[in-house]
């Protein structure tokens, strides 16, 4: 039989998500994609915001998806959609301190490569960024290949079953369908994340937000990025030692 002992955390693939997606991903040991679940519209599945001159705005990839599709089935409509993120980023973020420290990356991933499916772009994002920007060490791993069966709360006890968790790591957007009694009674430690006590840093275009994608955060502090995230805690931690 597996040994229980990982910390696992199961969401839906994010489009350059934000630095809390990336907080959680930090806080496990494996971290599951599940983007075999329906794909919602108006969502941050496809989209997210930058910070712009004008203040914020939505940096939009099109695609074919409808409340028909699985988050996996989704693909891209229009190839065009790639130079012209990339265009976007490098015209409001290109004067920032660390643009050109990320820039060989990026570049390849909108102008170097062509992307067919939304969970593939987004899934190679965040594991890219990840390990090669956050230093972040969390194994990553596709719902599919557990072959999770059951709806909502049901399915999710099968997939961490299945990946052997002991502890489930939860956004909060969850309470509104899980049972903690259920978790209790099952063995499985349930966490929820909380995403309040992020600090500010130098960001241009005030006044500051936090709702914005991780690239805000790399462009403005580059190697310091990890700090905004999650190092912070460790000064809040001794301050209430004391």
């Amino acid at each position: 039989m597996q040994a229980r002992h990982n910390k696992v955390a199961i969401l839906q693939s994010n489009y350059i998500p934000w630095k809390g997606y990336f907080d959680l991903i930090h806080d496990v040991d494996l971290f599951i994609f599940y983007d075999d679940v329906q794909y919602t519209l108006r969502d941050w599945r496809n989209r997210n915001r930058i910070k712009t001159p004008r203040g914020v705005d939505w940096l939009t990839v099109p695609t074919n998806g409808t409340r028909q599709h699985l988050i996996c089935e989704v693909e891209f409509t229009d190839p065009r959609w790639q130079s012209k993120h990339w265009e976007t980023l490098r015209h409001n973020y290109g004067k920032t301190p660390y643009f050109e420290r990320y820039r060989p990356f990026f570049e390849d991933v909108y102008l170097g490569r062509r992307w067919d499916h939304l969970s593939q772009l987004n899934q190679y994002l965040i594991e890219q960024i990840s390990h090669q920007f956050l230093g972040i060490t969390t194994i990553f791993a596709d719902s599919r290949r557990y072959r999770a069966t059951g709806e909502k709360q049901a399915r999710i006890v099968d997939l961490l079953t299945k990946a052997a968790a002991s502890l489930y790591v939860s956004g909060p957007a969850a309470r509104s369908y899980i049972d903690e009694a259920h978790f209790s009674r099952i063995g499985i430690e349930l966490v929820w994340k909380d995403y309040g006590g992020y600090p500010e840093y130098p960001q241009s275009h005030p006044p500051f937000e936090h709702a914005v994608t991780i690239l805000d955060l790399l462009f403005h502090t580059g190697p310091e990025a990890p700090y905004y995230i999650w190092g912070w805690r460790a000064n809040v931690d001794s301050n209430n030692d004391k």
